[in-house]
């Protein structure tokens, strides 16, 4: 029996309120670790998105320049100030894109909706993330794509031991963790791993997974 181990009601209200603070000035606090390890991450996630595609967590649009002509995107997140700077951003690059404000755990589509289902840097945040992961397998169709990209537990022990006492500040209070690893619950929803890479002292995996 797969078990979801949830955050509770007052991490996600923290959380949310977090990402809702921040969401104007996002792309500017994060710019230095974008160019230097996460872009990276994304095209190669992205690049590999194909028809109907779902992005979870799509937050401000980091990832919206990078994704094929031919792709149709929906894409979801639960703060409206996110969406609303993703939006800016489609109509700036003139990315046509249909959003949508939700919880990546109850993800508000019918079964085998998607061709591909992209969440980037976004599981790390998700209170149920578990949960989550059942939900993008349950909206992919057969054969489709769960492609991911998340920071990791490192391979290398030092710095796995610093993840973790930086997560026992930052998972209690906006929740944030740096040591989960989604690629190895995958099988347990159906899902097999066609390729995956890790970067950077393995902090950085990215993950293409079919039913």
């Amino acid at each position: 029996m797969i078990r979801h181990h949830d955050g509770g009601v007052g991490m996600e209200q923290r959380a949310a309120a977090f990402w809702e603070r921040h969401a104007s000035g996002y792309d500017e606090a994060s710019a230095f670790v974008e160019r230097r390890w996460m872009s990276r991450a994304r095209a190669w996630v992205v690049e590999r998105a194909v028809g109907e595609t779902l992005e979870v967590c799509i937050g401000t649009g980091a990832n919206l320049p990078l994704y094929p002509n031919s792709v149709r995107l929906t894409g979801l997140d639960w703060s409206p100030g996110m969406l609303a700077e993703a939006r800016a951003k489609a109509a700036e690059l003139g990315r046509r894109a249909d959003f949508r404000q939700g919880d990546a755990a109850e993800l508000p589509f019918p079964d085998n909706t998607f061709d591909s289902v992209v969440c980037t840097f976004g599981l790390c945040c998700v209170p149920r993330y578990e949960r989550a992961i059942a939900e993008m397998a349950r909206v992919l169709q057969p054969d489709g794509r769960l492609l991911l990209a998340d920071h990791v537990p490192s391979t290398r022990m030092p710095i796995r031991l610093a993840q973790r006492v930086i997560e026992s500040v930052s998972g209690r209070l906006v929740g944030e963790h740096f040591t989960r690893r989604p690629a190895a619950l995958l099988p347990a929803y159906g899902l097999s791993i066609v390729d995956s890479r890790r970067e950077s002292a393995g902090i950085f995996e990215v993950v293409h997974a079919t039913h």
